[in-house]
């Protein structure tokens, strides 16, 4: 049987790795999986050579710590990959991680694929020739990607973003009314601080201010907090004191169904930058995205990046349809002034979703799921290099 070796390193890579799995079953039942994945990927069988979650780090403080750990979980997945022997090598997102080992598996022999193109273009254009050296292909998630890469000499395959299969559009707000009882006058309002402990740490307590200030201008807000993970906790004991209390949300089903009533209440959303921003725009939900790293991390960053937007939904559109707040702007003043108004401007809140139906309209590959697009892309490597290896051996 035919092994195929993956490695992920985050929740959302995490989720890439599962639906690229099952895609791929669908269409080769034959394949044997190894490597590194976390829980998403062990719903498909998959055993983790270790556990993920020792690779979730965010930022050039929060990993310096761990550079001596990271560096013999780096060293033990080559062996395995040299003991193992794949037929191909498909890496993850978290670049930071699978790249390195993308450039001791091409070192060894072995072909790669990474999966989500590497956002160099946002801050180190110059390193994409040095992607062209540790990946063989790359599986782009946004349509502007392409070109970028295939510039500095790397094939690349436009799959769509997976947002598009998570279903965040597909909630049941009634049964979420129901469920925790609110009144035909509340109004949702969601907050999502990420999944890190860096990102909560920072975050929630300036959107939870937020959204204090913007209850006392507006009563009948009633906050929903998803939680993820490893931060589980650390957003409980967070939320514990505030006024309106939060409604939490760990099920995914649950938290779609939270979208559904944020949009159908007219509410709106305090979210982190990233991949959550695009889960609540595939919603309809009108948003305000805040973000902070560390800042020494922030001061490093600026030094490097070459695009005006953080948020993928402004970048996909080049334009500000979601306003950004970040570092010292990212503060409950101008955090809760924004989201009174996208609660109480309709035509703002219109704007949005318009631009947001626009975007969505960008992300889709033609005619497949981007599942099953990655997993076309993957197989069409893997059917060339065996049928290179059988006109060899003829």
């Amino acid at each position: 049987m035919t092994l195929l070796y993956l490695v992920a390193g985050e929740a959302s890579g995490d989720m890439l790795g599962a639906r690229l799995i099952a895609a791929l079953r669908r269409r080769r039942p034959d394949l044997r999986f190894a490597g590194v994945g976390g829980d998403r990927m062990a719903e498909q069988g998959f055993r983790s050579l270790f556990p993920m979650r020792e690779l979730a780090l965010m930022g050039f403080l929060e990993v310096l710590p761990n550079l001596r750990r990271l560096a013999g979980r780096l060293n033990e997945t080559g062996a395995d990959i040299a003991a193992r022997q794949p037929a191909l090598v498909v890496t993850i997102d978290s670049p930071g991680f699978t790249l390195r080992v993308a450039a001791r598996a091409k070192a060894q022999g072995f072909r790669v694929v990474h999966y989500v193109a590497p956002q160099v273009w946002a801050w180190r254009p110059g390193r994409a020739r040095k992607i062209a050296r540790q990946a063989d292909r790359i599986l782009a998630l946004l349509p502007f990607e392409a070109p970028f890469f295939e510039r500095a000499g790397i094939p690349v395959s436009f799959v769509g973003h997976s947002i598009l299969e998570s279903g965040a559009d597909q909630g049941n707000a009634a049964r979420f009314r129901a469920r925790h009882g609110l009144t035909s006058g509340e109004r949702v309002v969601l907050v999502m601080p990420g999944s890190r402990r860096s990102e909560v740490g920072r975050l929630l307590p300036a959107f939870g201010e937020a959204l204090r200030r913007a209850e006392a201008q507006l009563p009948g807000l009633r906050p929903v907090l998803p939680l993820a993970g490893p931060v589980e906790d650390s957003v409980r004991a967070m939320a514990a004191s505030w006024h309106p209390a939060p409604i939490l949300v760990r099920d995914v089903a649950e938290k779609y169904d939270a979208f559904a009533a944020a949009r159908e209440s007219h509410g709106a959303g305090l979210i982190k930058s990233g991949t959550s921003s695009l889960e609540v725009a595939l919603a309809g939900v009108p948003m305000v995205v805040g973000y902070k790293v560390n800042p020494i991390s922030a001061a490093i960053a600026r030094r490097l990046i070459q695009v005006r937007f953080v948020s993928i939904v402004n970048l996909l559109a080049d334009a500000a349809v979601i306003p950004e707040y970040l570092q010292e702007r990212c503060t409950p003043e101008a955090l809760s002034a924004e989201l009174v108004r996208l609660l109480t401007d309709h035509e703002a809140s219109a704007r949005q979703r318009a631009g947001f139906a626009a975007v969505m309209q960008r992300l889709r590959p033609d005619g497949l799921l981007p599942s099953e697009a990655a997993a076309a892309a993957v197989l069409s490597m893997l059917d060339a290099d065996e049928e290179g290896s059988q006109r060899n051996v003829a």
